[in-house]
């Protein structure tokens, strides 16, 4: 199994990039990266709750995102499956994997670290890295600042 970890560095107190994580309003706003648009969102953040989010690509293909929330501990950390309803990676058809939010309070707001393990073929590994890069720099753009970036690779190294 491939896995990837992104950190970055938000401007914004934990509590407001927990809101924006979890509440619909809030991931219509950078969920994808800046060609992806979200054209649906819908979160129950709750242990056992369903999220399900539908975004468009470039070429006017949709895909939809679905899963449970397994662990919400506000404002510190989110844990949800993962999977394709529509669209996707075919790597990844039928599959479901595991993303974790992070949140550390640091001096300039909050470092994230996000965790998408439990993905199939390292095909898939760059996809989704591609993915989350351009979905979290649009969520460190959004919540106030161009926060310091760093990327780890499976083993947790930095890339």
């Amino acid at each position: 199994m491939k896995s990837l970890t992104l950190v970055r560095r938000i401007a914004a107190r934990p509590s407001i990039v927990f809101e924006a994580i979890t509440t619909a309003e809030g991931v219509a706003t950078w969920w994808g990266p800046d060609d992806v648009p979200v054209i649906r969102a819908e979160m129950d953040a709750r242990v056992g709750g369903a999220y399900r989010i539908r975004f468009r690509t470039l070429d006017g293909r949709e895909h939809e995102a679905c899963g449970e929330f397994l662990e919400v501990v506000p404002p510190r950390r989110i844990v949800m499956s993962w999977r394709f309803a529509l669209g996707g990676e075919l790597d990844e058809e039928g599959r479901t994997s595991r993303i974790e939010f992070e949140l550390a309070p640091i001096a300039e707001g909050t470092e994230l670290t996000f965790t998408h393990a439990g993905l199939s073929t390292e095909v898939s590994q760059k996809s989704h890295t591609w993915g989350w890069t351009g979905a979290l720099d649009k969520l460190v753009r959004r919540a106030g600042g161009g926060g310091a970036r760093a990327e780890l690779d499976s083993e947790g190294q930095s890339t």
